[in-house]
């Protein structure tokens, strides 16, 4: 097999649910090691999200926390026992990064912060992922998804809506999907410090902030409000979100050809040739008129063949599928996105595989996600040299 891009690469995790695992799966899936630590007993909280086969809950079958955490060993711990905090340090000096997402405050309490591990393992890299950063009048706040979600404004629209939509409720979250995002900025800022360390040879502190993660996907409006305060009424633009006759279309025919190639696709209706469709502008000053006229057309076609002749006419126009429709789809099919991979537990089951494919080390799938503590013995007999005996007095007192 291929050499992985990230060999060599040793990661300690101490996070639960999504962004501290989603950001330890990105680079494990690029073949670093990465040692999850999890609570004795309970494990991280994703085991008990789902969604479980047959809809019937098992630690061991969540679907959240099989995809979060395959190409990961799995330990127990409880670093707020003395013994245990002496163990996640000896893991940490092997360690080229942590990943912890602990309220601001919590590791410096239990001495297992940036400052204290780095005093002995100064090339380690420490990443830590709050909901609004380790500082600042919120960094305190608690808040889930659902909150962060909508406290950063994903969930109203960022745009001047057109006017029929200018009172509708906000958008409800989809998917966790600023979590996610959260999980990624810490994989990229991750692998931006260990290029740095190659230079300078030594670790450093990275404070991401969720809700920050969730404003820098929609920096150009945030900064066109921050520096206009009241933006001029602007209808918005012709297309979008459109129903069509099986389902919903988006349509972004924002530039003259592209508009262009929409009206062909169309047959060139008579009200394309009037002066309020001549160009960007007088579209969208006029998107009242034209955009029912549009819906009324796309209502009577589906949404493929809008899809196949909007390619050939050169449209932006992209089919709204169903999760159903993605598994089957056969470009993601033909480039093998979906993986086989067996658990003990869950049994062989296809998990996502990686937006990428790179030639010389490409994404691995060697294990299914770990059992609660499965290799507690394989890492600390193996690797710290602790004895079998230890391991049972260890799991006994509730170190492990």
């Amino acid at each position: 097999m291929a050499e992985t891009a990230l060999a060599g690469l040793k990661l300690l995790e101490y996070s639960q649910m999504i962004s501290g695992p989603y950001c330890g799966k990105l680079l494990a899936d690029l073949g670093a090691e990465v040692i999850k630590v999890e609570q004795p007993s309970e494990g991280d909280a994703a085991r008990a999200r789902g969604p479980f086969p047959d809809d019937i809950p098992h630690p061991e079958k969540s679907g959240l926390f099989l995809y979060l955490n395959t190409n990961k060993l799995g330990v127990t711990l409880n670093p707020r026992t003395t013994a245990g905090r002496q163990l996640f340090q000896r893991l940490a000096e092997q360690a080229d990064v942590l990943i912890e997402d602990r309220p601001p405050g919590e590791m410096a309490d239990l001495g297992l912060d940036y400052a204290s591990l780095s005093a002995v393992n100064p090339r380690l890299i420490v990443t830590s992922i709050t909901p609004f950063g380790q500082t600042g009048p919120y960094r305190d706040y608690k808040s889930y998804h659902l909150n962060l979600y909508h406290a950063s404004g994903h969930s109203s629209f960022f745009y001047v809506a057109p006017k029929e939509r200018r009172n509708e409720p906000p958008v409800v979250a989809g998917g966790e999907a600023g979590d996610y995002d959260g999980g990624l900025a810490a994989a990229v800022a991750t692998l931006a410090a260990l290029f740095a360390r190659l230079t300078t040879g030594q670790g450093q502190h990275i404070d991401i902030s969720k809700f920050e993660a969730l404003l820098a996907l929609e920096r150009v409006v945030v900064a066109r409000f921050a520096n206009t305060p009241e933006p001029p009424d602007w209808p918005g633009m012709v297309g979008g979100l459109v129903p069509c006759r099986d389902s919903h279309v988006v349509i972004t025919a924002v530039q003259n050809h592209q508009w262009q190639g929409l009206m062909d696709l169309m047959g060139n209706p008579p009200w394309s040739q009037d002066e309020n469709c001549r160009d960007e502008t007088t579209r969208s000053l006029h998107r009242d008129e034209i955009q029912p006229l549009l819906e009324e057309w796309m209502a009577q076609h589906p949404k493929e063949e809008l899809y196949h002749k909007g390619q050939a006419f050169g449209v932006p126009i992209g089919p709204v599928r169903t999760v159903a429709e993605i598994a089957d789809w056969p470009q993601a099919r033909q480039r093998g996105f979906f993986a086989e991979l067996d658990h003990p537990q869950a049994g062989r089951l296809e998990y996502p595989t990686a937006a990428y494919k790179m030639s010389e080390t490409p994404w691995r799938g060697e294990r299914a996600a770990p059992l609660l503590g499965e290799h507690n013995e394989q890492v600390y007999c193996g690797r710290l040299g602790y004895s079998k005996e230890q391991l049972d007095a260890m799991a006994a007192d509730g170190t492990i």
